[in-house]
């Protein structure tokens, strides 16, 4: 592992510790949801009260919430709505990419606590959206507002435990706008009313303005200054995880996963295949695991080597 309780010996090489690291990596990520699945899923929620469990749970009801409320709206039946929400929020954890992606923003909310708590860092204003937000350039600071707004919006649905359907990535929202369709196909009335809602739905979206479209139209924004939103405590979680998922070619899941103790070989090819040196992966590190440490000779390994160890992996590509 790579932390300062476990030595390389002389002939083990960053790279073999690396691939090593990043195949227990693999396994774990590979029970996630199939555990979180299951725990989601258990009757008995007084053993399993962890956070991150009911977060999720109140992000994939509100979600449920989202399309079934005004599905039934003008009826007075809460005790079938309140049935359907539950069904629906069902199917959303069986879908492994809406699981995924909600647990991955679970994940993200408790490290911006973490790093609120440790390097008081704001959870909506970090030092580079500040500068971005007073840029002269209109262009940036106008994404920089918008970005600021969606930002606090999504910190008061985090300690709420809830996501605005909207603000799902579009392939997200299609499949969540499937599976509804999948609950109602027996009804004729209940499809023309979910036509009706679903219409509404996609008329209010846009992508380019959710939380994550922002990040990403902010980060890729910064061109040669990109590397700016690889330091955690410049940039915050947000960008951080936005700007590790664009350089190193991983899934934004994939990204915030990383950032998780059992996954630090991923974090370190991940922050190596972006462009970062040893030295300033020293610093994200220090930032995110104080008592991580990078294995011996890994100043040694090349962005591009770094990428195809990455690319071994069998998650997050």
């Amino acid at each position: 592992m790579i932390d300062n309780a476990v030595h390389p010996a002389d002939d083990q090489t960053a790279e073999a510790l690396l691939r090593a690291d990043l195949a227990r990596g693999d396994a774990m990520a590979e029970s996630v949801l199939p555990i979180l699945q299951y725990l989601l899923a258990a009757e008995d929620s007084a053993l399993f009260s962890d956070e991150i469990l009911a977060r999720v749970r109140g992000m994939l009801a509100e979600l449920a919430r989202g399309v079934i409320e005004p599905l039934h709206a003008g009826e007075s039946t809460a005790v079938q709505m309140s049935e359907d929400i539950e069904d629906l929020a069902r199917m959303f954890m069986g879908d492994p990419l809406i699981l995924s992606h909600v647990h991955a923003l679970a994940l993200e909310w408790q490290m911006t606590e973490r790093l609120q708590s440790r390097l008081a860092l704001d959870p909506v204003v970090s030092p580079l959206v500040q500068a971005m937000a007073s840029s002269p350039d209109s262009t940036v600071q106008g994404i920089a507002v918008k970005w600021l707004a969606s930002q606090a919006r999504w910190c008061q649905r985090q300690r709420r435990m809830s996501l605005s359907l909207t603000e799902l990535p579009g392939e997200l929202l299609h499949r969540a706008l499937l599976a509804v369709r999948g609950m109602v196909a027996g009804s004729p009335e209940r499809m023309e009313r979910l036509a009706l809602v679903e219409a509404d739905v996609r008329r209010r979206y846009d992508e380019g303005a959710t939380r994550l479209g922002l990040s990403a139209r902010l980060v890729t924004g910064l061109g040669a200054a990109f590397h700016a939103a690889l330091s955690v405590g410049h940039a915050g979680a947000a960008l951080f995880l936005t700007a590790l998922a664009i350089g190193s070619g991983l899934r934004r899941e994939a990204a915030v996963l990383a950032t998780h103790e059992a996954q630090l070989a991923r974090l370190a090819l991940a922050l190596r295949a972006a462009g970062l040196k040893a030295a300033d992966i020293e610093k994200q590190f220090l930032a995110i695991h104080p008592e991580a440490m990078l294995p011996d000779g890994f100043e040694r390994l090349g962005s591009d080597l770094a990428a195809s160890i990455l690319a071994t992996g069998r998650h997050g590509g």
